[in-house]
């Protein structure tokens, strides 16, 4: 134990020595995914502060689950300025699961199914490469949002990829989106779209803790920050105005 927390300190100071330092090569997702990137990008200490405090969470994050089509302009507007902006602040106390497929429709072709989308073909290789994106990384979220803010949803897929995940070819992810594992994925999609209660009747479609009401929907849609923060049964995190304030005291000094 005397080890541990020792050679947490040192890496501490290490990392407080290095804040701020060129050698950091990972995207924010990412700081705190390891040791090394943490002391790479000088954060160890916010790192350890932030499992401290999800370590100490009693309380079941809230659930918000997203149901969309990858070129609904509305979804895309609810995605980039709602959904990942209030899950950046509050990622501790909530939980977000995308499901493109939206208002499209399934048909069964032998051992497959083929889909008809609501804004075209675009859309279901849209909707396709997203459903193997969610399948295939943990910075999936990172990568949806990147295309979906770009005027161009299809043309970003590639540079987005790289950026957040470099480690995924083209080659793997388009094994996905034009095979098997895809096409069963897309058909998992669907059935849970239909399967919500009430039926879906337009997009984006929100459920919060598996639950969808009107008023729900206008409170999401409205400001999911609120809401999220409101229907957390926990103590309150800063962000949320809870009574301990959290400082990031974490300058990059002028030498």
């Amino acid at each position: 134990m005397k080890f541990t927390l020792l050679f947490i300190l040192t890496v501490w100071v290490k990392s407080l020595r290095s804040g701020c330092s060129p050698s950091c090569i990972h995207p924010p997702g990412k700081w705190c995914s390891s040791l090394d990137s943490a002391v790479q990008c000088g954060v160890v200490k916010q790192c350890l502060e932030s499992d401290f405090l999800r370590s100490r969470q009693t309380a079941d994050p809230v659930h918000v689950e997203l149901y969309y089509e990858s070129l609904c302009p509305g979804c895309r507007l609810f995605l980039t300025h709602m959904l990942l902006p209030t899950w950046v602040l509050l990622g501790d106390i909530m939980s977000v699961t995308l499901v493109p497929y939206g208002n499209a429709q399934e048909k069964p072709d032998g051992q497959k199914y083929t889909y008809v989308c609501q804004h075209g073909e675009p859309e279901c290789l849209g909707n396709m490469i997203e459903t193997c994106l969610l399948n295939m990384t943990d910075m999936a979220f990172h990568i949806i949002y990147c295309m979906e803010s770009s005027s161009d949803v299809l043309g970003a897929a590639e540079s987005c990829v790289k950026v957040y995940a470099p480690e995924l070819t083209t080659d793997k992810l388009m094994s996905c989106v034009k095979g098997d594992t895809g096409n069963q994925l897309m058909h998992q999609n669907a059935l849970k779209t239909k399967a919500l209660t009430p039926p879906h009747q337009y997009v984006p479609w929100v459920t919060i803790n598996g639950v969808h009401t009107e008023d729900l929907q206008d409170k999401a849609m409205s400001s999911l920050f609120m809401l999220v923060c409101d229907m957390f049964k926990g103590p309150k995190p800063p962000a949320c105005g809870g009574s301990k304030q959290q400082h990031y005291r974490s300058y990059c000094h002028n030498e």
